[in-house]
């Protein structure tokens, strides 16, 4: 590793084995929820599934708030170590065993998740000046991180989880938390010299009698549990907020691109944002498909995908080790090739990349389809459909997800990144909601709610992935057919 990182700033390894551990933590919680709720705590597969949509979702809206509330007020350290104590609260609430207790921690762990994920980021970039050509080397190496941390949880937290009971695999996950809370905490001195790391001076003022800002929104943010008890609950509600908060959003940038126009020689700024817009659309399509990982695909593995490799038999959940595996294996070679392509002038535009990678999403579903004539005796697929399945997933993300982040910084002008990233985020959440809606079409209960046998449940399942493969197909083509038009609104960016 440490050749790896030569010539990086001290700090990013801090900062990487941090964010791996909370990754471990998260994804930790988010292998079993699906399988604890059927399993343990008997929900029926759709309110499962509706209840984990409800949770992811709500985890990808919260860093639109805790990136806001460490930029005005708390430092982005003080915000870290504040998700991470959260975060680990949550995941030994848990062990508890019940439904309320499994409420309170998923609420601790969305609003750690909030403070934690925004920030660590920032303090990322803010190792580097603003044009050090390490910078993207250095969020690289960070992206790995994120994944050894994923690779790790659905491996083995996956496997404890399975195989010694639930609440050993949620305890596993706090103690990785933990774990990361040290790390950060103890290599502080290797990132001090970032911007923006202590509370703001308004973050330091009295807000409250003796309490200042930063006390204030500490407190709060235990108040804000409850709140994502009840939204996680009764997650109908959600349907409106984030509808609600996309139309908002999108006005607030329309309108923002307007107003930047007026005061700019060239009148860009709006079309750019109507682009940003129609790749969040897009965005929310392809996320809301990939996450039924861990909800329809996972309850797939569980009942109709024979797992058996040389008489060990692999956990359901731990089939979710495929995409950080494959993200691993082919991550440096995708990067390499963006490069490559770029050289001889045939990196394909923005929107073909998203159309690309939105055709390998539903490669990867109509797999099941050929899984199906090698269906055996007790009406399951081979494991091999899977792992082509995430395999097509995986490599449909590397084509959508890291120019994501740096498409947006590019399209939206200075004087409103933040705004645009939240606002990217926010098409995260919703795909997340999403999903969770889409899982609850499939399932082993037929409409009238009794159990379908294995052959039933097994139709049942092929029928909605191949249809969903076939709406993707779809969806790819139109993106192709708008590829001329995206790029003129995209106004030159590459």
């Amino acid at each position: 590793m440490s050749s790896i990182t030569k010539g990086h700033p001290q700090g990013l390894m801090t900062l990487f084995f941090s964010e791996m551990w909370e990754r471990f933590c998260y994804y930790g919680m988010r292998v079993l929820l699906t399988l604890y709720l059927v399993k343990s705590l008997m929900k029926g597969d759709a309110e499962a599934s509706l209840i984990y949509g409800a949770y992811t979702g709500l985890v990808y809206a919260a860093p639109i708030l805790g990136g806001k509330m460490a930029d005005k007020y708390l430092g982005y350290r003080y915000a870290v170590i504040l998700g991470a104590i959260l975060m680990a609260i949550g995941e030994f609430l848990i062990l508890e065993g019940s439904e309320m207790f499994l409420m309170i921690g998923m609420g601790a762990l969305i609003v750690g998740n909030g403070y934690f994920k925004a920030n660590i980021s920032t303090i990322v970039g803010k190792l580097y000046e603003d044009n050090d050509p390490r910078r993207d080397s250095g969020f690289t190496i960070f992206y790995i991180g994120i994944n050894i941390g994923a690779l790790l949880a659905t491996t083995v937290v996956a496997y404890v989880g399975e195989t010694y009971g639930f609440d050993k695999g949620f305890g596993l996950a706090g103690i990785g938390m933990l774990l990361g809370t040290f790390i950060f905490w103890s290599g502080r001195k290797n990132y001090a010299a970032a911007a923006g790391l202590n509370p703001t001076e308004a973050g330091l003022k009295k807000a409250i009698g003796p309490l200042n800002m930063v006390q204030v929104i500490s407190i709060g943010s235990l108040l804000l549990i409850p709140l994502c008890y009840v939204l996680v609950l009764q997650n109908q509600v959600l349907d409106y907020i984030l509808l609600g908060l996309f139309i908002y959003i999108s006005y607030a940038m329309i309108s923002a691109g307007a107003k930047e126009d007026q005061t700019s020689d060239k009148p860009i700024w709006k079309d750019r944002m109507i682009a940003l817009i129609i790749f969040m659309v897009i965005n929310i399509t392809f996320w809301a498909c990939f996450e039924q990982a861990g909800t329809s695909l996972t309850l797939f593995a569980d009942r109709n995908v024979d797992r058996e490799i040389m008489g060990w038999i692999m956990p359901a959940s731990m089939t979710q080790f495929f995409n950080p595996f494959f993200i691993i294996t082919f991550g440096s070679i995708f990067s390499i090739m963006w490069v490559k392509l770029s050289a001889i002038g045939k990196n394909p535009s923005i929107p073909m990349k998203f159309a690309l990678g939105i055709l390998q999403l539903a490669a990867g579903f109509l797999i099941t389809k050929v899984g199906m004539m090698f269906v055996d005796d007790a009406f399951q697929v081979p494991l091999l459909t899977l792992f082509f399945l995430y395999m097509l997933h995986t490599t449909g993300e590397l084509f959508l997800s890291p120019i994501g982040l740096s498409m947006v910084t590019k399209l939206s002008p200075k004087s409103m990144a933040g705004t645009a990233m939240g606002a990217w985020f926010l098409s995260f959440a919703i795909a997340n909601y999403v999903g969770g809606k889409i899982a609850s079409l499939t399932g082993g209960h037929g409409d009238s709610g009794e159990a379908l046998s294995a052959a039933e449940g097994l139709d049942k399942y092929i029928g909605v992935f191949s249809t969903i493969g076939l709406v993707l197909v779809g969806i790819s083509i139109l993106i192709m057919i708008a590829n001329k038009p995206l790029k003129k609104l995209m106004h030159g960016v590459e």
